[in-house]
């Protein structure tokens, strides 16, 4: 008696799931190889009666109550069943037990989820006053601390001597000042100079700030420093410009570790304070994170468990034998990056293609026209499609054809010919009856499209019509007619397409141009007006192909890598302030031969008026130049008939140089103009530059994109102005755009619906990305809902990363 009580109070400490798992395991083999191994498995039923009997005294048994009971009624009797009998117990039960064991594993994954929640104030020594400042550091909970990831690493035990330092290393050092003082110059890019000479016993070092008076007053003549920079010269010594400081303290050594991260400081709080409530973080609650990445996946791609890596990033143990070499924290083949880095692009992956199956697997519209509108449209055209372009059409049309959804992005080069593509696949649903919309980020593209295929439209009985905010009173009255009644087929527009009093008669198809300068919610909010129109988007920016596999990766993409024959390469000139009169030369030239010339400003300051003062002098300037051609200014400032009367002057040849300060990157089709200028070239994007530069070359004459720059140029800028010198492939010049900005400015892909990442590099982990994408297409094959037990923690960190931006409905 006193025996069976134990038992029960042994059984009452531990959970319905831990019997549950006992019992699946032989579940599971006699289930094995469509049930062969069901007779090998003896006494089955008898042992599945006394695991049920044991669940009855678990402690969470009333949780359970319903499944313990079926489980009981299924066993009873299984020994002398008939085979198909025992057959339909296991697939029946073995769905009970799973239920229960993934059951269990939820209520502990929700708990962790919770605990990682945690406000950072209760991460000992934080509290209430640090919590703010860290806020402003971007963290607020416990699991923002564990990916507050150090820059770089010190070596305590490698700490350098002043005497063995070479220029342009990093090193650190252990300093104690002997001179600290402030001086002024006359320069005027450092009036402020501040120097603080230390030693370490084997040399001087002077550290220096420039224009930075923080540093006055801070550091004292025999303070001990922990000091870390690039070591450059100054004044015929070894020095370090702006070095990352700290107070050295002997606590260091008491860490545990020779090694310690050096995270950017949040405001007023020392290095060590970081690490020692980093460590405090680390060590309560790293195993809390759960793995996106299957067990199975991380196997095969030798990688270690996600709070492994964690941990590991902020203490890496250095080996007590061999080279003593620190680990760089930007090197994506080191094991913790990549593993942290594969977590985080596999479960992007998983969530983009997640999202395109489910655009896939949605019914969409099925215009299945004769070709009739497309063959008419294209008989008028004044040249015949390249092969880049009959095979994006066929893409196109494809998807149109098909009952799903279409969800395509149609890229290419400037001048590659897209709108013509995306023209002829909306004829398909026009041919069927229904209507197109063309949505532009601007009203000068808006109207170029309008321009340009209205006249064409209408000679094969196409109504078109054009809506932006500048088309007002009864003209706008009879066109939001026309769209209400469907007499209008094809609609160019901006955002006034989506604004309230837009009602189409049956919208079948959607052409968003220039994606990258729409919100999420603008795409959504015409697909509104119409019933599961099908969406082409496109952009003029060729897309890198990291980002093809990320921000678009939920999309099929068709590419156009062709220009049309004809078209000569643009020559690009680049020419310092100095030689202005020879850039001017070259416009001289061409204006002699009849040729046209855009000049473009930018707008150098924040002040409209000062903008338009420095763009009104520059067309003076130019107006005395060339004294005997016409020159006209275009801003932003001007109202929209003002603007066209001067383009359509322009268009016309009644100008020679246009000089404009408002983006005319895109929209601007010119066939004489056969110069671009960008004054000021130092201050645009790379992308802008190779837009504006194919604003020319567009008439089959030799062209010419002169870029005019100020010699004081940032790396970067000077870089910008390289690429453009050495390529006139918008593919190659993307690629390089994203090198020199960085993923998370380029096409603004921060508002782009993905997870921001806290390891992951998408140029440096290219490779990790392509993995990632790879086993993600595997996963979906095999388990598309994720309901697996073994998928049950990816599942979780899914839907917890994307927070609903996905929609994930399948497998919400």
């Amino acid at each position: 008696m006193e025996k069976t009580k134990k038992d029960k109070s042994e059984h009452k400490a531990l959970a319905v799931s831990t019997f549950a798992e006992n019992l699946l395991k032989p579940v599971e083999f006699a289930s094995k190889d469509d049930f062969q191994k069901i007779d090998t498995v003896k006494g089955l039923g008898k042992t599945a009666e006394r695991i049920v009997r044991e669940m009855g005294g678990a402690a969470d048994f009333e949780r359970w109550d319903g499944e313990v009971k079926m489980l009981g009624g299924l066993f009873s009797g299984y020994d002398s069943a008939p085979r198909e009998k025992r057959r339909s117990i296991l697939e029946e039960a073995r769905g009970i037990l799973l239920k229960i064991v993934s059951g269990d594993s939820e209520a502990d994954l929700s708990g962790a989820e919770e605990r990682l929640k945690t406000p950072v104030t209760f991460v000992k020594g934080v509290g209430p006053k640090r919590a703010k400042v860290f806020e402003k550091k971007g963290v607020s909970t416990v699991e923002d601390l564990l990916y507050y990831f150090p820059r770089y690493y010190i070596n305590i035990r490698g700490v350098k001597k002043i005497r063995e330092l070479k220029l342009k290393e990093r090193a650190a050092l252990v300093v104690e000042v002997v001179v600290a003082g402030e001086k002024f110059t006359s320069k005027r890019r450092y009036k402020r100079i501040n120097e603080v000479i230390v030693t370490d016993g084997t040399d001087l070092m002077t550290l220096v700030w420039f224009n930075a008076p923080y540093v006055k007053g801070r550091y004292k003549v025999g303070m001990r420093l922990l000091v870390t920079g690039i070591v450059s010269e100054f004044n015929n010594r070894k020095s370090m410009a702006h070095p990352d400081v700290e107070p050295w303290e002997e606590e260091a050594d008491q860490l545990g570790s020779d090694i310690i991260g050096r995270y950017q400081l949040p405001e007023r709080m020392r290095l060590m304070t970081v690490v020692k409530i980093v460590a405090e973080a680390v060590d309560k609650y790293s195993d809390c994170l759960i793995d996106g990445v299957p067990e199975d996946v991380r196997v095969r791609n030798r990688l270690i468990p996600l709070k492994e890596a964690v941990r590991i990033i902020h203490n890496p143990a250095l080996p007590p034998e061999g080279p003593k070499d620190t680990p760089d924290i930007e090197d994506g083949s080191w094991l913790p990056i990549r593993s942290v880095a594969m977590d985080e692009l596999f479960i992007m992956e998983l969530g983009l293609l997640l999202k395109r199956r489910k655009i896939i697997r949605s019914p969409g519209r099925s215009f299945n026209a004769s070709g009739r509108l497309m063959e008419g449209f294209m008989e008028n055209l004044p040249f015949s499609l390249t092969s880049a372009q009959r095979k994006a059409l066929d893409e196109i049309t494809e998807d149109i054809r098909s009952p799903r959804t279409t969800h395509r992005l149609l890229q290419g080069d400037v001048g590659s010919g897209k709108t013509v593509v995306a023209l002829l696949a909306a004829l398909n649903a026009v041919e069927e009856g229904a209507q197109a919309a063309f949505m532009a980020p601007t009203e000068i593209l808006s109207e170029q499209h309008f321009k340009n295929l209205e006249g064409r439209l209408a000679k094969i009985g196409v109504k078109s019509a054009l809506l932006t905010s500048s088309v007002k009173g009864a003209e706008r009255e009879a066109v939001l007619d026309g769209i209400k009644s469907g007499e209008l087929k094809i609609v160019f527009g901006t955002h006034a397409l989506i604004q309230e009093g837009v009602e189409f008669s049956d919208l079948g198809f959607i052409v968003v141009d220039e994606q990258h300068r729409f919100g999420v919610m603008q795409r959504g909010a015409l697909k509104e007006k119409g019933k599961k129109p099908e969406v082409l988007v496109m952009t003029a920016t060729p897309i890198p192909r990291t980002l093809a596999l990320t921000v678009y990766g939920d999309l099929d993409i068709s590419v156009i890598d062709e220009l049309p024959p004809g078209r000569k390469p643009v020559k690009t000139l680049l020419f310092g302030e100095d030689q202005r009169k020879s850039a001017y030369e070259v416009i001289l030239g061409e204006l002699k031969k009849g040729r046209q010339a855009f000049v473009v400003y930018p707008l150098v300051t924040e002040s409209e008026t000062l903008n338009l003062k420095n763009a009104t002098e520059m067309a003076e300037n130019l107006s005395s130049v060339f004294s005997d051609f016409t020159v006209r200014l275009i801003t932003g400032r001007m109202k929209g008939g003002e603007k066209e009367e001067v383009m359509d002057r322009f268009v016309k040849g009644e100008v020679d140089i246009l000089v404009a300060t408002t983006v005319i990157e895109v929209g601007v089709d010119v066939p004489n103009a056969t110069v671009m200028v960008v004054e000021h070239a130092e201050r645009f994007g790379l992308s802008q530059l190779h837009q504006l530069r194919g604003r020319v070359g567009r008439g089959g004459d030799e062209s010419f994109c002169i870029l005019i720059s100020d010699y004081r140029v940032t790396d970067d800028a000077k870089r910008r102005l390289e690429v453009m010198l050495k390529t006139t492939d918008g593919f190659i010049i993307a690629e390089e755009d994203l090198k020199i900005r960085g993923p998370g400015e380029f096409m603004g892909t921060r508002q782009s619906g993905i997870p921001a990442f806290r390891a992951a590099d998408l140029i440096r982990d290219y490779d990790t990305l392509l993995t990632a994408r790879a086993e993600a297409e595997a996963l979906i094959e095999k388990d598309p809902l994720l309901s697996d037990p073994a998928h049950h923690e990816t599942r979780r960190v899914l839907l917890s990363r994307f927070e609903g931006r996905l929609s994930l409905m399948d497998i919400g």
